[in-house]
C-alpha cells in the first residue's frame, strides 16, 4: 500500500477514531447530566416563576399540536394498512384494531411524538439559548445575580416533562382515529368490529408505559436543547451547529432510552 500504510494501521486508526468519538459523546452526556442536576438543585432552592413555565408549556405543547396531528394521523393510517396486508390469509381482520392500538400506545405514539417534538422544540431551544449565549445575554443574567439555570433551563425542562405525556395522549387518539378511518373506508372492517377489538386489547399498563417513557423523552429534549444552547460559540455559525447537535443528540438518546425503558418495563415490571 502507498506510504507503507498497512491494513492493520487502517484498522487501528479506525478504532482510535471510534474510541475518541465515543469518548466525546459520553463526555457530552456527562456534562448534560450535570446541567440537569444543577438545574434541579436550583429549582428546589427557589422554584422558577410559574409565568415562565406556562410560556414554555404553550411553546412546547400548543405550538406543536398541528404537527402532531399530521404525523399521528398518517402513522395510524399506515399502521392499519400494513397490519391488514400482513394479516391477509393469516389472521382475521377483527384483530386489526387491537394490534394497531397496542402498537400505537406502546411504541409509535410516544416515540414518534418525541422525535417530532425533539426536532421542533429541541432546535428552537438550542437556537434561542445559543443566540442569547453569543450575544452575552446569559452572562448579563449572571452579572445581575440571576441564575440562568433557574431562569432559562428549569422552566423549559418542567414544561417539556409536563407536555410530552399530554401530547402523547393526543397523538395516540389521533393515530387510532386515522387507523379507524382507513380500516372502515378502504379495508372493509366494520365499525362494531373495530371498536370490539379496541375494547378487547386495551390494557391500562400499555398506555401507562407509553406515558412513562414520554416523561423521560421530554426531559431529554429540553436538556439537550439547553445544553447545546449554553455551549454555543462562534456567532451565527455556532448557533446553527448547536441546533443541529441538539436535534441529533436528542433523537439518538430517545431511541437508545426507548430500548432501555422497554426492556425494564416489559421484561421486569410487567413480566
Amino acid at each position: 500500500m502507498p506510504n507503507g500504510v498497512t491494513p492493520d494501521d487502517i484498522a487501528l486508526g479506525g478504532l482510535r477514531f471510534v474510541r475518541d468519538k465515543l469518548g466525546d459523546w459520553m463526555a457530552e452526556i456527562g456534562r448534560a447530566t450535570t446541567m440537569m442536576l444543577e438545574a434541579t438543585q436550583a429549582s428546589l432552592e427557589r422554584l422558577p416563576a410559574m409565568r415562565l413555565v406556562v410560556q414554555q408549556m404553550a411553546a412546547v405543547g400548543v405550538g406543536s399540536l398541528s404537527l402532531v396531528v399530521v404525523v399521528s394521523l398518517f402513522t395510524g393510517a399506515v399502521a392499519a394498512v400494513q397490519a391488514a396486508y400482513q394479516f391477509t390469509a393469516v389472521v382475521p381482520l377483527k384483530y386489526l384494531s387491537g394490534v394497531v392500538l397496542r402498537s400505537v400506545v406502546i411504541e409509535l405514539g410516544p416515540v414518534l411524538t418525541a422525535l417530532v417534538i425533539g426536532g421542533r422544540v429541541g432546535a428552537s431551544i438550542a437556537a434561542e439559548l445559543g443566540t442569547m449565549k453569543v450575544t452575552e445575554q446569559i452572562d448579563a443574567l449572571r452579572a445581575m445575580g440571576i441564575s440562568p439555570l433557574r431562569y432559562l433551563v428549569a422552566p423549559r425542562v418542567i414544561a417539556a416533562i409536563i407536555m410530552l405525556p399530554m401530547l402523547t395522549i393526543y397523538a395516540d387518539a389521533i393515530a387510532i382515529l386515522g387507523s379507524y378511518v382507513v380500516a372502515v373506508a378502504s379495508i372493509g372492517v366494520s365499525t362494531p368490529t373495530f371498536l370490539q377489538g379496541l375494547r378487547e386489547f386495551f390494557h391500562m399498563r400499555d398506555l401507562l408505559s407509553g406515558l412513562f417513557k414520554s416523561i423521560f423523552f421530554g426531559n431529554i429534549i429540553a436538556i439537550m436543547g439547553c445544553y447545546f444552547g449554553f455551549q454555543t460559540e462562534g456567532g451565527a455559525e455556532g448557533v446553527g451547529k448547536a441546533t443541529t447537535a441538539a436535534v441529533v443528540s436528542s433523537c439518538v438518546l430517545i431511541l437508545v432510552l426507548d430500548y432501555i425503558l422497554a426492556t425494564v418495563l416489559f421484561r421486569v415490571v410487567f413480566l
